[in-house]
């Protein structure tokens, strides 16, 4: 599978209720670990469940085939399972898993035809503001646009004015004036980033080297 199975983090599995619907089988949502992203739903049977943890690669109970089905034995394309955990009611199951390719049939990665990448909510859009400004056609109502037109120089110097400003507000009691200031610095190093053509995922990247 080319795959090197780690052990499970934790199962916080309870007695699940698979007699809650008449075919025995309950809903399990597939999230990738690293991104969060939901790549697919399945349903599982108790055997189906008892492969899961034995392989460690998810397995399901096809509805279609009636018989159980291991994500990827046609296509390479395994579920590599991280953890497993149970809802409140013990009748659905979250599955985290490393997906050794696309997770969908189609070839997408996801079965909503997403793409399976990180997202770090407020910040990723404010890298989309960032990218949209720095294509703009008028600098002089842009800030953004404005340092980008200035180059790497003038921007790679705010995030160093900014750096001595949040670091000189740290030795203050000024919990305000903090958090503005590293407000200001967070958001020119994404700006000095797209200059260099990074985003936060290429940064997010070598902070999981390192923590491996």
């Amino acid at each position: 599978m080319g795959y090197d199975p780690k052990p499970i983090k934790m199962y916080k599995i309870m007695q699940l209720n698979f007699n809650k619907n008449p075919d025995g089988l309950i809903p399990a949502i597939i999230q990738d670990a690293i991104t969060k992203s939901v790549l697919m739903l399945g349903y599982m049977n108790q055997v189906a469940l008892e492969t899961t943890m034995e392989t460690k690669t998810v397995t399901f109970f096809s509805r279609s085939k009636q018989r159980l089905w291991t994500k990827g034995e046609e296509s390479g394309n395994f579920l590599n399972v991280v953890d497993i955990k149970n809802d409140c009611d013990s009748d659905t199951l979250l599955i985290t898993v490393n997906p050794s390719g696309p997770t969908c049939h189609t070839g997408s990665d996801t079965c909503w035809d997403e793409e399976n990448v990180s997202n770090f909510g407020f910040l990723s859009e404010l890298e989309n503001t960032i990218a949209q400004r720095r294509n703009s056609a008028d600098a002089k109502s842009s800030y953004v646009a404005s340092l980008f037109e200035k180059g790497i120089n003038k921007i790679a110097q705010k995030v160093g004015e900014e750096a001595v400003e949040t670091v000189i507000e740290a030795k203050d009691n000024n919990d305000e004036l903090f958090l503005d200031e590293s407000a200001d610095l967070l958001f020119h190093y994404l700006i000095l980033l797209q200059a260099k053509n990074y985003t936060l995922k290429d940064i997010e990247k070598v902070l999981r080297k390192r923590h491996k």
